[in-house]
């Protein structure tokens, strides 16, 4: 099979277009440094071509680890002898940035002896602001085509396919070109660019009135923890109807789909497992959703990275640095691409404090956890005409915790034989404000939204019944704390009777501790044998059934802000540092924190209260 490589700087829309190509999803947002892996897909018209996407770089002369990774994978590629061409994508509105690499990508591959065009990106926008770029003059200086399209529309990549297919594809290099050095090569490129692209950069002066405003050291920090509660108070409005719906329906079909069973085995695994247990769990992916669509608009409006450059300083107090940001937001819905993500931050020493810092963000495998807690203890008062609501600060409130534990936990470590010698500097481009794409942002959002349930569910469903069984046996539910599960909790209890805590709790922590959203459906399937009738209430009234204080509930909710009960997330970062001392390490320290902490904030709210 035939390959064609897509090259080009960061944040040039090289992904989207990839994605247009093979009609695959590829993660897409408007950051730089996004792609830190190469993905390969077949084409979507021409099943025989593989389009293969590498990570954007500013120059083959690398300065960064991640563009050491993109550089050395690009250079690897134009070794073998299958590739049918290069296309290198340029941002059409900057184009003297996209052109830099792109002519020193050019002498590489005609080295090689390969074909390359350009494909100048972001039409859309030039035709929106009045501007042209003369591609005929670009591709006759260059000797290799030119074509203009926009991935964002649509327009010109059916060109592009066909473009690509055809068999007449002439590349002469002027040798004059190939025969200059890599500084030379970066006055071409600002000479073309000055030559045959739009006048000026296109976005910088309506940018430059946002950033004034967003990256100030005053008002930039006062809009960035705005923009962060509006994110944690939407999870819980936003999320809300839909929440109400599905928990209606899963009653619904529970009460309609145990009329038509036999009283016994069969029912009442249906009922408490099955619907108890796993329904329980699936009422929440709504707000899962909400906050991966929330995230996703963050992104790829350009908000993001004003918020990491905004944050660089304040980070580096805590041995972290501004690449950190966008792992550690990551984190926020899953700790494991927030750890594939730390790898392109160049210094050791603080990509070990970032590993570190991420598993204490609160990630989407939390959100069924304090989004019950939260529905037991708190009640749902709203302020300044509902705008506002006590739910959602607590919520708000549990993140910023676990970021602020992060930092802490950073902030020692880092002192501890650190050594700034082998920093890099902290080198970030903004890219230009953008609305996004609203149907690709959906999209994305209900994958990430269904790739959560599959990764969670199995598991959810394998302990949920397993403890569903051990609690039903051996007298059939008639007494959970005469079962077999109620014999291991009696042992376990003692662990989590200072946070007034009973053993049922002790059971689903103990259970969580492969994934933590487990415990919902594990208190679900053990609140649901207890009781024997068949009336469905939710879980959120079962729970404040049992008695469950404030200072015990928030006792638990400071646990699971802590606690690393993850195993998928203890593999990755075993993968990613070479060795299991560092995930080992992480664990026992996160679990002996999560404990000491709730033990103190039991006490204190006991005492206090």
């Amino acid at each position: 099979m035939e390959e064609i490589l897509i090259v080009g700087s960061p944040n040039s829309g090289k992904s989207l277009l990839f994605n247009r190509l093979t009609g695959l999803s590829q993660k897409v947002a408007n950051f730089p440094g996004v792609t830190v892996e190469v993905h390969s897909g077949a084409g979507r018209k021409n099943s025989d071509i593989e389009y293969i996407d590498f990570p954007g770089a500013y120059s083959v002369n690398t300065l960064t680890k991640d563009e050491q990774v993109a550089v050395q994978a690009m250079e690897d590629a134009l070794k073998k002898k299958n590739v049918r061409l290069v296309m290198c994508v340029l941002d059409a509105t900057r184009l003297e940035r996209s052109l830099l690499y792109g002519v020193q990508v050019l002498k590489r591959v005609h080295q090689h002896g390969h074909k390359m065009i350009f494909v100048a990106n972001m039409l859309d926008e030039l035709k929106i602001n009045g501007l042209k770029l003369n591609a005929e003059g670009l591709s006759k200086t260059l000797g290799c085509p030119v074509l203009m399209l926009s991935a964002r529309t649509l327009e010109g990549v059916k060109d592009l396919e066909s473009f690509v297919d055809g068999t007449n594809i002439l590349n002469e290099v002027d040798p004059e070109i190939l025969a200059r050095d890599d500084f030379s090569l970066t006055r071409l490129a600002h000479e073309l660019a000055r030559r045959f692209g739009p006048k000026g950069d296109v976005l910088l002066k309506s940018q430059y009135r946002f950033d004034r405003f967003l990256l100030s050291s005053t008002w930039g920090f006062i809009a960035f923890f705005a923009i962060m509660y509006v994110v944690f108070q939407s999870i819980f409005t936003w999320a809300a109807p839909l929440m109400d719906g599905i928990e209606s329906g899963i009653s619904f079909l529970s009460v309609w789909t145990i009329r038509f069973l036999p009283v016994g085995f069969v029912s009442d695994f249906i009922k408490d497992a099955l619907f108890g247990g796993l329904g329980a769990f699936i009422v929440f992916v709504p707000q899962i959703f909400v906050l991966s669509f929330i995230v996703g608009f963050l992104e790829d409006s350009g908000y993001l990275a004003r918020a990491a450059v905004l944050c660089h300083r304040p980070l580096r107090f805590f041995g972290l640095t501004g690449k950190s940001f966008v792992p550690m937001l990551s984190g926020f819905a899953c700790a494991i691409p927030g750890i594939y993500a730390a790898r392109t931050i160049d210094s050791p020493k603080r990509r070990f404090l970032t590993y570190m810092a991420i598993p204490l963000m609160a990630c989407s495998a939390r959100l069924p956890v304090y989004g019950l807690l939260i529905a037991v203890l708190i009640p749902a008062k709203t302020f300044f005409g509902g705008i506002f609501g006590l739910q959602g600060l607590v919520f708000f409130c549990l993140y910023l915790f676990g970021l602020v534990m992060a930092l802490l936990v950073t902030g020692v470590l880092s002192r501890v034989g650190y050594q700034k010698k082998d920093d890099a500097p902290f080198v970030l481009e903004m890219p230009p404000y953008r609305m996004p794409m609203w149907g690709t942002l959906l999209r994305h959002s209900w994958e990430k939204s269904l790739a959560f349930v599959r990764r969670a569910g199995g598991i959810i469903f394998s302990v949920t019944v397993v403890v569903w069984f051990l609690g039903y046996m051996p007298n059939r539910g008639m007494n959970l704390g005469e079962s077999w599960l109620g014999s291991i909790g009696v042992w376990l209890e003692p662990l989590v009777r200072p946070l007034g805590l009973d053993w049922m709790y002790a059971v689903a922590i103990l259970s969580s501790f492969l994934a933590r959203e487990v415990f919902v459906g594990t208190m679900g399937a053990l609140l649901g044998i207890a009781r024997a009738d068949d009336d469905v209430t939710s879980l959120v009234e079962r729970l404040q059934a049992t008695g469950l204080t404030l200072a015990s509930g928030l006792a638990l909710l400071v646990f699971y802000a802590i606690a690393l009960q993850c195993v998928a997330t203890l593999a990755v970062m075993k993968r990613e540092s070479g060795s299991w001392k560092l995930p080992l390490q992480t664990f026992f320290l996160y679990t002996f924190l999560a404990y000491g902490a709730a033990l103190a904030v039991h006490f204190m709210v006991s005492f206090f209260g």
